[in-house]
């Protein structure tokens, strides 16, 4: 009897131990969750109802304007990105220099369909395309060629189109649900098209602009010349201009089309990334870096492309700074110059990187506009990947839902060679190619909440990683469960 009585009585006690540490477990993990959970509404409560971004996007785009790279709104706006980012307290704020292109669209952007009589028949809305060579003097009047892809323009060959204007004509998928991938799926004939167009004879190049929105803005945007083949003036139409042209052709392949330009290159110029911090408490040497790039198309004011990333940016350092937040590592905020037409920025960033041996643990890029928060795409390995996906239940009652593998952006791309682990904030992308690169871009396209939510999304994963990762990516974070 006795040992049937002292084996239970054992059994109970070694059970309530048992549950005991497991009980305690459970406390420490509920715990965490809740500090983090506190932590990310405290960041967003603070961002949505003291929120400044809105009102530095309106200053950036209405008393600055468009800030093509080494133009004098650039120069303004480098000042002013300087100035807040001091105003907010951050412990260290500096410019790094950078030589930048220097392209001048010019007064003249001239197109429209000849007549039979050589007299004008119908206007076309044009602009020309960022780094693009001008026309004559007169302007450039001949046939036109209409093409889709790279192929069907080599199948035509240097007979039919020699002397004539190449007309790319490829429209983005509008069957894709993210708008990014249709613009990948097209962009080519834009950035390329001019050099694959001139090994063929031809005179000049006609783009259709990038968006699925039907109106009479041309989008610009940049081309690369191959250094070997003869420069061709090149221009993008406006959907609806693209949709006449398209129609007309097809009634008249004999039809010509006038196009002048009077864009020019000029020699380069000094210019400056702009680069706010806040000093980590224990990896003083280790980075998570937040940006957008401040330079802009001459195009509209620059709001969703980039000036909502680049208020978003520094919102992060001051809602932590605001909130009393004291990160681990130091967490910087880049203005980056030029990111439009030459990357300039990015890449002497990197080169000061190595140099002064910062090293970055993550990089995240505020580039697709300033629309509803979606999520994060995370260019890393499956582990960092997996991670973050973790964070869901943080993150996903604030509509960031869609963590997943992928690209990242621009100007945090060259910092990979150091190991970094690149994101990029990903918005809903559905009317960002209604105003990328065109004149609508302007600050009243752009929603004070929509926004706001957008740098304290940021603000929330720049915490977690910045919590819950300590030397390096690869060395996976003790679970938090």
């Amino acid at each position: 009897m006795k040992k049937i009585i002292i084996i239970p009585f054992l059994m109970l006690l070694f059970w309530g131990c048992v549950t005991g540490h497991e009980a305690d477990r459970v406390s420490l993990y509920h715990s965490g969750e809740k500090n983090d959970s506190l932590m990310i509404r405290k960041i967003y409560d603070y961002a949505l109802s003291h929120g400044e971004s809105y009102e530095n996007l309106r200053y950036l785009c209405k008393s600055i304007g468009a800030r093509l790279s080494g133009s004098s709104q650039a120069a303004k706006a480098i000042e002013w990105g300087k100035k807040v980012m001091e105003k907010m307290g951050c412990d260290t704020v500096f410019l790094q220099p950078v030589m930048v292109p220097h392209w001048v669209r010019g007064t003249i952007e001239e197109a429209a369909i000849v007549s039979d009589k050589k007299q004008i028949a119908e206007a076309l809305d044009v602009c020309a395309l960022g780094n693009s060579v001008g026309t004559k003097e007169k302007g450039i009047q001949a046939g036109v060629v209409m093409v889709n892809t790279f192929e069907e323009l080599k199948s035509i060959g240097v007979e039919k189109i020699k002397g004539k204007i190449v007309f790319f004509n490829r429209p983005m998928d509008e069957k894709l649900i993210s708008t990014f991938h249709a613009y990948g799926g097209c962009v080519n004939q834009r950035v390329g098209g001019a050099s694959e167009a001139a090994q063929y004879g031809a005179v000049a190049v006609l783009v259709r602009s990038m968006t699925l929105h039907k109106d009479h803005f041309p989008h610009t945007g940049v081309l690369h010349y191959e250094d070997t083949l003869h420069k061709i003036p090149a221009a993008a139409l406006s959907l609806n201009s693209a949709e006449a042209l398209s129609r007309k052709l097809r009634l008249d392949p004999t039809l010509q089309v006038y196009l002048n330009l009077s864009c020019k290159m000029f020699p380069d110029v000094l210019s400056y990334n702009v680069v706010g911090e806040i000093s980590g408490s224990k990896y003083k040497d280790k980075y998570i870096a937040v940006g957008g790039h401040l330079d802009s198309w001459d195009k509209g004011e620059g709001a969703h492309d980039d000036g909502a990333g680049v208020v978003q940016s520094m919102e992060v350092l001051r809602v932590f700074k605001a909130i009393g937040y004291k990160p681990r590592h130091s967490i910087r905020a880049v203005l980056f110059m030029n990111e439009e037409n030459g990357a300039r920025g990015a890449t002497k960033y990197e080169e000061e990187a190595a140099k002064n041996q910062w090293f970055h643990l993550f990089a995240i890029e505020s580039d697709a506009g300033g629309f509803t928060p979606r999520g994060f795409s995370i260019d890393g390995d499956s582990a960092v990947v997996g991670q973050v996906k973790a964070w869901k239940r943080w993150l996903t009652p604030y509509g960031l839902h869609e963590l997943e593998k992928g690209g990242s952006g621009v100007d945090v791309d060259p910092l990979k060679k150091q190991g970094t682990v690149t994101i990029g904030y990903r918005p809903d992308s559905q009317r960002y190619f209604d105003h990328h690169h065109a004149d609508s871009d302007v600050f009243e396209a752009v929603h004070q909440r929509e926004l706001e939510l957008g740098g304290a999304s940021m603000a929330a994963l720049v915490y977690l990683l910045d919590k819950y990762f300590d030397e390096s990516p690869s060395k996976l974070p003790k679970p938090s469960l």
